[in-house]
Protein backbone atom coordinates (compact mmCIF):
# COMPACT_ATOMS: atom_id res chain seq x y z
CA UNK A 1 0.00 0.00 0.00
CA UNK A 2 1.40 3.35 -1.03
CA UNK A 3 1.73 6.12 1.52
CA UNK A 4 1.52 9.90 1.14
CA UNK A 5 4.22 10.52 3.75
CA UNK A 6 6.97 8.26 2.40
CA UNK A 7 9.45 11.08 2.93
CA UNK A 8 8.37 13.71 5.44
CA UNK A 9 10.13 17.05 6.01
CA UNK A 10 8.67 18.95 8.98
CA UNK A 11 9.65 22.51 9.93
CA UNK A 12 13.28 22.00 8.88
CA UNK A 13 15.76 24.84 9.31
CA UNK A 14 19.51 24.81 8.77
CA UNK A 15 22.11 27.49 9.33
CA UNK A 16 25.85 27.84 8.81
CA UNK A 17 27.76 30.46 10.80
CA UNK A 18 24.46 32.10 11.81
CA UNK A 19 23.32 32.34 8.18
CA UNK A 20 20.03 30.50 7.61
CA UNK A 21 20.17 28.36 4.49
CA UNK A 22 16.80 26.65 5.06
CA UNK A 23 13.93 28.30 6.89
CA UNK A 24 11.09 26.23 8.35
CA UNK A 25 10.66 24.00 5.28
CA UNK A 26 7.81 21.47 5.32
CA UNK A 27 6.43 19.07 2.69
CA UNK A 28 5.94 15.35 2.14
CA UNK A 29 6.75 13.05 -0.76
CA UNK A 30 4.47 10.21 -1.78
CA UNK A 31 5.69 6.70 -2.38
CA UNK A 32 6.20 5.95 -6.07
CA UNK A 33 6.20 9.52 -7.39
CA UNK A 34 8.74 11.77 -9.08
CA UNK A 35 9.13 14.79 -6.83
CA UNK A 36 11.17 17.81 -7.85
CA UNK A 37 13.02 20.48 -5.91
CA UNK A 38 13.02 23.57 -8.13
CA UNK A 39 15.05 26.68 -7.46
CA UNK A 40 18.07 28.72 -8.54
CA UNK A 41 21.59 28.17 -7.23
CA UNK A 42 21.74 29.06 -3.55
CA UNK A 43 18.06 28.33 -2.93
CA UNK A 44 18.88 25.50 -0.48
CA UNK A 45 18.23 22.45 -2.69
CA UNK A 46 21.54 20.67 -2.12
CA UNK A 47 21.52 21.44 1.60
CA UNK A 48 18.08 19.89 1.90
CA UNK A 49 19.25 16.80 -0.01
CA UNK A 50 22.20 16.43 2.38
CA UNK A 51 19.82 16.61 5.34
CA UNK A 52 17.49 14.01 3.82
CA UNK A 53 20.48 11.73 3.22
CA UNK A 54 21.53 12.12 6.86
CA UNK A 55 24.89 13.67 5.93
CA UNK A 56 24.07 16.60 8.18
CA UNK A 57 21.49 17.32 10.86
CA UNK A 58 18.97 20.18 10.81
CA UNK A 59 19.16 22.89 13.47
CA UNK A 60 15.39 22.59 13.81
CA UNK A 61 12.72 20.19 12.57
CA UNK A 62 12.65 16.51 11.66
CA UNK A 63 13.02 14.35 8.56
CA UNK A 64 11.49 10.88 8.32
CA UNK A 65 11.81 8.29 5.55
CA UNK A 66 9.44 5.34 5.64
CA UNK A 67 8.42 6.51 9.16
CA UNK A 68 12.05 6.25 10.36
CA UNK A 69 13.91 9.34 11.51
CA UNK A 70 17.13 10.04 9.61
CA UNK A 71 20.00 9.43 9.79
CA UNK A 72 19.25 5.71 9.72
CA UNK A 73 21.69 3.20 8.20
CA UNK A 74 19.03 0.68 7.15
CA UNK A 75 17.13 3.43 5.32
CA UNK A 76 20.26 4.78 3.63
CA UNK A 77 21.01 1.30 2.25
CA UNK A 78 17.72 1.49 0.33
CA UNK A 79 18.56 4.81 -1.32
CA UNK A 80 20.37 5.41 -4.60
CA UNK A 81 22.13 8.78 -4.49
CA UNK A 82 23.76 10.99 -7.09
CA UNK A 83 25.48 14.07 -5.69
CA UNK A 84 26.31 17.24 -7.63
CA UNK A 85 29.99 16.27 -7.51
CA UNK A 86 30.73 12.92 -9.12
CA UNK A 87 32.23 10.38 -6.67
CA UNK A 88 34.20 8.44 -9.26
CA UNK A 89 37.66 6.89 -9.46
CA UNK A 90 39.00 8.67 -12.53
CA UNK A 91 41.98 6.32 -12.97
CA UNK A 92 39.62 3.35 -13.36
CA UNK A 93 37.32 2.41 -16.23
CA UNK A 94 33.54 2.83 -16.06
CA UNK A 95 33.17 -0.93 -15.58
CA UNK A 96 35.77 -0.99 -12.80
CA UNK A 97 34.00 1.85 -11.01
CA UNK A 98 30.75 -0.09 -11.07
CA UNK A 99 32.48 -3.26 -9.87
CA UNK A 100 33.80 -1.32 -6.88
CA UNK A 101 30.28 -0.23 -5.96
CA UNK A 102 28.90 -3.71 -6.58
CA UNK A 103 31.35 -4.92 -3.95
CA UNK A 104 30.47 -2.01 -1.65
CA UNK A 105 26.76 -2.88 -1.88
CA UNK A 106 27.62 -6.57 -1.36
CA UNK A 107 26.01 -7.76 -4.59
CA UNK A 108 26.72 -11.44 -5.36
CA UNK A 109 29.63 -11.59 -7.81
CA UNK A 110 27.66 -13.81 -10.20
CA UNK A 111 25.28 -10.86 -10.79
CA UNK A 112 27.93 -8.25 -11.53
CA UNK A 113 28.19 -8.76 -15.30
CA UNK A 114 24.43 -8.61 -15.81
CA UNK A 115 24.04 -5.61 -13.49
CA UNK A 116 26.88 -3.67 -15.12
CA UNK A 117 25.33 -4.17 -18.55
CA UNK A 118 21.89 -3.23 -17.26
CA UNK A 119 22.82 0.07 -15.58
CA UNK A 120 25.19 1.18 -18.34
CA UNK A 121 22.45 0.56 -20.89
CA UNK A 122 20.15 2.95 -18.99
CA UNK A 123 22.65 5.80 -19.46
CA UNK A 124 23.88 4.74 -22.92
CA UNK A 125 27.46 3.99 -21.84
CA UNK A 126 27.88 0.31 -22.72
CA UNK A 127 30.23 1.10 -25.60
CA UNK A 128 32.39 3.14 -23.23
CA UNK A 129 32.54 0.59 -20.40
CA UNK A 130 36.28 -0.09 -20.83
CA UNK A 131 37.31 3.57 -21.14
CA UNK A 132 39.20 5.29 -18.31
CA UNK A 133 36.90 7.79 -16.57
CA UNK A 134 39.51 10.59 -16.68
CA UNK A 135 38.87 10.67 -20.45
CA UNK A 136 35.10 11.11 -19.96
CA UNK A 137 33.32 14.41 -20.56
CA UNK A 138 31.42 16.00 -17.70
CA UNK A 139 28.14 14.68 -19.09
CA UNK A 140 29.50 11.13 -19.34
CA UNK A 141 30.64 11.28 -15.72
CA UNK A 142 27.13 12.37 -14.68
CA UNK A 143 25.69 9.43 -16.59
CA UNK A 144 28.08 7.01 -14.91
CA UNK A 145 27.20 8.43 -11.48
CA UNK A 146 23.53 7.89 -12.27
CA UNK A 147 24.23 4.30 -13.36
CA UNK A 148 26.02 3.62 -10.07
CA UNK A 149 23.04 4.90 -8.08
CA UNK A 150 20.89 2.16 -9.69
CA UNK A 151 23.17 -0.81 -8.90
CA UNK A 152 21.42 -2.09 -5.77
CA UNK A 153 17.80 -1.69 -6.99
CA UNK A 154 17.02 1.12 -4.52
CA UNK A 155 13.50 1.89 -3.32
CA UNK A 156 14.33 5.61 -3.38
CA UNK A 157 16.45 7.61 -5.82
CA UNK A 158 17.79 10.99 -4.66
CA UNK A 159 19.40 12.83 -7.55
CA UNK A 160 21.03 16.26 -7.31
CA UNK A 161 20.84 17.78 -10.81
CA UNK A 162 21.64 14.44 -12.50
CA UNK A 163 21.19 15.58 -16.11
CA UNK A 164 23.63 18.52 -16.06
CA UNK A 165 25.83 18.39 -19.17
CA UNK A 166 23.60 15.97 -21.09
CA UNK A 167 22.26 16.71 -24.55
CA UNK A 168 18.45 17.00 -25.00
CA UNK A 169 18.05 13.55 -26.60
CA UNK A 170 19.88 11.78 -23.79
CA UNK A 171 18.04 13.83 -21.15
CA UNK A 172 14.76 12.60 -22.63
CA UNK A 173 16.02 9.00 -22.56
CA UNK A 174 16.97 9.40 -18.90
CA UNK A 175 13.55 10.83 -18.06
CA UNK A 176 11.90 7.91 -19.85
CA UNK A 177 13.89 5.65 -17.54
CA UNK A 178 12.75 7.68 -14.52
CA UNK A 179 9.16 7.02 -15.60
CA UNK A 180 9.87 3.30 -15.90
CA UNK A 181 11.41 3.25 -12.44
CA UNK A 182 8.43 5.14 -11.04
CA UNK A 183 6.06 2.63 -12.62
CA UNK A 184 8.07 -0.10 -10.87
CA UNK A 185 7.39 1.60 -7.53
CA UNK A 186 10.62 3.57 -7.08
CA UNK A 187 10.28 6.99 -5.41
CA UNK A 188 12.42 9.64 -7.09
CA UNK A 189 13.50 12.98 -5.62
CA UNK A 190 15.32 15.18 -8.10
CA UNK A 191 16.72 18.71 -7.88
CA UNK A 192 16.73 20.94 -10.93
CA UNK A 193 16.77 24.56 -12.00
CA UNK A 194 15.51 23.65 -15.49
CA UNK A 195 11.82 24.46 -15.94
CA UNK A 196 11.04 21.86 -18.61
CA UNK A 197 12.42 19.12 -16.33
CA UNK A 198 10.40 20.44 -13.40
CA UNK A 199 7.24 20.16 -15.50
CA UNK A 200 7.87 16.40 -15.90
CA UNK A 201 7.61 15.86 -12.12
CA UNK A 202 4.41 14.56 -10.53
CA UNK A 203 4.76 17.23 -7.85
CA UNK A 204 7.42 19.70 -6.85
CA UNK A 205 8.49 22.12 -4.14
CA UNK A 206 9.71 25.55 -5.18
CA UNK A 207 12.57 26.92 -3.09
CA UNK A 208 13.78 30.49 -2.91
CA UNK A 209 16.35 31.83 -0.44
CA UNK A 210 15.82 28.85 1.82
CA UNK A 211 12.03 29.17 1.88
CA UNK A 212 9.54 26.72 0.37
CA UNK A 213 7.25 29.07 -1.56
CA UNK A 214 4.91 26.46 -3.06
CA UNK A 215 4.24 22.72 -3.31
CA UNK A 216 2.04 21.02 -5.88
CA UNK A 217 1.52 19.45 -9.28
CA UNK A 218 3.15 21.63 -11.98
CA UNK A 219 0.06 21.80 -14.19
CA UNK A 220 -2.18 22.58 -11.23
CA UNK A 221 0.13 25.38 -10.07
CA UNK A 222 0.10 26.93 -13.54
CA UNK A 223 -3.70 26.69 -13.75
CA UNK A 224 -4.49 27.80 -10.18
CA UNK A 225 -2.30 30.89 -10.42
CA UNK A 226 -3.54 31.74 -13.93
CA UNK A 227 -0.06 31.55 -15.42
CA UNK A 228 1.31 30.29 -18.72
CA UNK A 229 4.41 28.51 -17.42
CA UNK A 230 6.17 27.29 -14.29
CA UNK A 231 8.67 30.10 -14.65
CA UNK A 232 5.81 32.58 -14.47
CA UNK A 233 4.44 30.78 -11.39
CA UNK A 234 7.86 30.95 -9.74
CA UNK A 235 8.19 34.68 -10.36
CA UNK A 236 4.60 35.39 -9.33
CA UNK A 237 5.19 33.67 -5.98
CA UNK A 238 8.25 35.82 -5.31
CA UNK A 239 10.80 33.50 -6.81
CA UNK A 240 13.01 36.15 -8.41
CA UNK A 241 16.48 35.29 -7.03
CA UNK A 242 17.65 38.89 -7.56
CA UNK A 243 15.04 40.31 -5.18
CA UNK A 244 15.15 39.99 -1.40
Amino acid sequence: MYTDNYISIENVSKEYKKQKVLKNVSFSIKEGEIFGLLGPSGAGKTTLIRLIMGMESPNEGTINIMTQKVPNLKIIEQIGYTAQSDALYTDLSAEENIKFYCQLYKLPKKLWKEKIYEVLKVVNLNEDSKKIVSNFSGGMKRRLSLAISLIHNPKILILDEPTVGMDPILRQQIWNEFESLKNAGVTILITTHVMDEAEKCDRLAMLRNGNCISVGNPKDLIKDLNCNSLEEVFLKLGGNPYEN
